[in-house]
């Protein structure tokens, strides 16, 4: 809480400061505050990692003391950040009231695991909000449908990944169901974090953008990245991608760009190797599709493109859910049959039958046609879509109360 609270006071009097400046003074200090936003995430967040890659390289024994990560400090410092760097590109008027930019830092709805809420978005609602029974009730649905998500959905499907991750060996059919499971997991876990948080602004009067467009059901991998994070997607072209150039270079500085930007966004999510390579992933498949793939992709029917899309996103799940590359890359060898139990076993059929009805609710619920129903329904019968949501809220606290914690994913980011 105390950095938190640094970060906000040393955030608002660096804009104060910027705002009399102008020329190289201005300049100067927003790179001193960037140097300072980015030391702090570093030490919390990356010092063992850094410690232990050196140890690994040189052959040494340099002692890690194990830090606490600061809760939220990735999505306050990024938050910091894009309010200095628009505050000095003029795109914003500096905030004078403390309490407001606190307000804005902090917020504790979106603060743990985002949206990233660019100041701008929320500039103008930070003095004047409207806060009305009709859309706290709104906002209370959109809570509920995101609890529900987490808890019903994900909770359960994660169940199923650590069962399938905790067997000595697997069958390829095993594997798959297992990175399935996960795959709708993250999705419904972290949506369902940012469906919450976007209800609570919106119950007290905070309008917060979209962080997710139904991103499974994206036809090609840059479709994906237009649909999932949007927040933080959009965070890293705008203030590294862009600056570095974008597209508007020769090709070998914008596959610089590309790689570099997605190397930073695989750290952005973790400190293991895996999170490098799993960004790296990314930004291989990007370049591939702008320059080899397009041409083929407009031939092809659509559904085959969003098949193709899902899978190579199962893939770099792999990545992401394993905590080092060694177990990474042997679960990615049980996928096509290395070192697994042969193709199916009695155990994958086990798993079916007991998942089975949860794997398909998460894949229909992961595409808009649901929701669209319970839009309409709204407005035609809601006494009946406000019984489904009391009973959602009396089923999410039996499972509460009945099961052991269990965090979002991102709470780790």
């Amino acid at each position: 809480v105390g950095l938190m609270l640094f970060s906000a006071v040393f955030n608002y009097l660096v804009g104060l400061d910027m705002d009399r400046k102008s020329g190289r003074g201005k300049k100067a200090l927003l790179i001193f505050a960037v140097i300072v936003n980015l030391f702090l995430l570093g030490f919390f967040k990356y010092y063992g990692f850094c410690i232990d890659t050196v140890n690994g390289i040189f052959h040494t024994s340099i002692p890690i003391r194990k830090l606490g990560l600061p809760i939220g400090i990735s999505f306050y410092t990024f938050q910091s950040l894009s309010y200095l760097i628009d505050v000095y590109r003029g795109s914003v008027k500096v905030q004078r009231n403390l309490m407001n930019f606190a307000l804005y830092l902090t917020m504790f709805p979106q603060l743990i695991a985002g949206p990233i809420v660019k100041y701008s978005a929320i500039e103008a609602q930070l003095e004047h909000r409207t806060i009305s029974l009709t859309s706290f009730g709104s906002g209370a649905g959109r809570f509920l449908f995101g609890l529900s998500k987490k808890v019903l959905l994900a909770n359960n499907l994660g169940m199923l990944y650590s069962q399938v991750q905790a067997m000595e060996e697997r069958t390829v059919l095993s594997a798959w169901i297992g990175i399935f499971a996960y795959t709708l997991q993250i999705y419904f876990d972290f949506s369902g974090y940012s469906d919450m948080a976007i209800g609570l602004g919106k119950m007290f009067g905070f309008t917060f953008q979209e962080n997710f467009q139904y991103p499974y059901t994206a036809r090609s991998v840059t479709d994906f990245w237009h649909r999932w994070h949007i927040s933080l997607s959009s965070w890293f072209r705008d203030y590294v991608y862009i600056p570095l150039g974008g597209n508007r270079v020769k090709t070998w500085k914008h596959v610089r760009n590309i790689l570099i930007v997605w190397m930073l966004t695989g750290l952005w999510h973790g400190t293991n190797w895996n999170f490098v390579i799993w960004g790296l992933y990314y930004g291989i498949l990007l370049l591939a599709e702008k320059y080899l793939l397009q041409p083929v992709m407009k031939k092809i029917p659509v559904w085959v493109t969003r098949v193709g899309t899902f899978l190579l996103v199962m893939v770099g799940w792999v990545f992401f859910s394993h905590t080092d590359l060694s177990t990474g890359l042997s679960y990615l060898g049980n996928l096509v049959g290395i070192q697994s139990a042969g193709f199916a076993d009695l155990t994958a059929f086990s798993l079916i039958r007991s998942y089975g009805i949860l794997l398909v609710i998460g894949a229909i619920v992961c595409n808009p046609l649901p929701m669209k129903k319970i839009r309409e329904m709204e407005t035609v019968r809601p006494l009946g879509v406000a019984a489904v949501s009391t009973g959602l809220f009396v089923l999410c606290t039996a499972y509460l109360v009945y099961n052991s914690y269990n965090p979002f994913l991102y709470f780790r980011f």
